[in-house]
C-alpha cells in the first residue's frame, strides 16, 4: 500500500538526508510540509537513540523489533506536532493533506538490521507498514560518507566502515527489489557527493512536479 503525501530520505550515515531536510524546511511551500525522522522524538525513539550511541546494549534482533515498535508509533500514532516537528502520527498527517518528508524509514531496518541478525526478521516486522509515494536514495560509498562524519565527538554503533559497506550493499539489493515490485512507489537515487544545493534542486523539482508547487 502506497501512503500518499509521505516522502522518505535514504542512506547510510554521513549521506546528507540529514542536511537535505534542513534545507527543505527553508523551500517557500515549507508551510506545507512536516518533517520528520527516524527514531522518533517519542519515548521509544529516544530508547533507541540511546542504544546507537551504545550506552544500551541490544541483540540485533532485539534492536530490529525496537525498531519496528518505534515505526508503528511514527506512522500510526496518535499526531503529536511541534511547530513543523512531527513526532508521531504520519498517516493522520498525510490524510490531512501535509506532506511529510522523514529522514529515513523502514528501508533502514531491512539495510541495517539485515547485517547481523536473519533477515527474515526486520522483513517480517515491517511487512505490513505503507510505502510512500517517493523514496529518496542518497547513493554514496562508506568512506566518502564517513568522512563527512570526523569532526563530530562521538560515533555510533553502526559508523564503521566495514558495517556501512556491507549497508551499502543491501540497499541496492533492496532498491532493486522494490523497483521490481512496480507499486506505485517512485524512487529517486541521488549522486549524494554531488554540492548539496546540486541535490537539492532534483530533489526539489520531484516534489514540486508531483504536488505543484512552484519551482524554485
Amino acid at each position: 500500500m502506497i501512503l500518499q503525501n509521505f516522502i522518505v530520505f535514504e542512506g547510510i550515515d554521513g549521506a546528507g538526508t540529514s542536511t537535505q531536510l534542513d534545507l527543505l524546511k527553508q523551500s517557500r511551500d515549507a508551510e506545507r510540509f512536516l518533517f520528520t525522522a527516524e527514531p522518533t522524538g517519542a519515548s521509544t525513539g529516544l530508547y533507541l537513540r540511546q542504544m546507537l550511541k551504545g550506552d544500551i546494549p541490544l541483540t540485533n534482533e532485539t534492536a530490529a523489533y525496537l525498531f519496528a515498535a518505534d515505526r508503528n508509533e511514527h506512522i500510526n500514532g496518535r499526531l503529536l506536532i511541534e511547530g513543523n516537528r512531527l513526532i508521531t502520527g504520519v498517516a493522520e498527517a498525510c490524510r490531512t493533506g501535509k506532506i511529510v518528508v522523514s529522514d529515513r524509514y523502514l528501508f533502514s531496518s531491512l539495510a541495517y538490521q539485515s547485517i547481523n541478525c536473519d533477515p527474515a526478521v526486520p522483513r517480517t516486522l515491517n511487512s505490513s507498514f505503507p510505502l510512500p509515494s517517493l523514496l529518496f536514495y542518497f547513493a554514496i560509498e562508506a568512506e566518502p560518507a564517513l568522512a563527512r562524519l570526523g569532526t563530530r565527538s562521538y560515533r555510533e554503533i553502526y559508523e564503521k566502515k566495514d558495517f556501512l559497506d556491507r549497508v551499502v550493499a543491501e540497499y541496492r539489493k533492496i532498491l532493486d527489489e522494490y523497483r521490481g515490485r512496480d507499486e506505485g512507489m517512485k524512487i529517486i537515487v541521488l549522486d549524494a557527493e554531488k554540492p548539496k544545493e546540486e541535490i537539492r534542486t532534483i530533489i526539489w523539482k520531484e516534489i514540486a512536479a508531483r504536488y505543484h508547487l512552484a519551482v524554485c
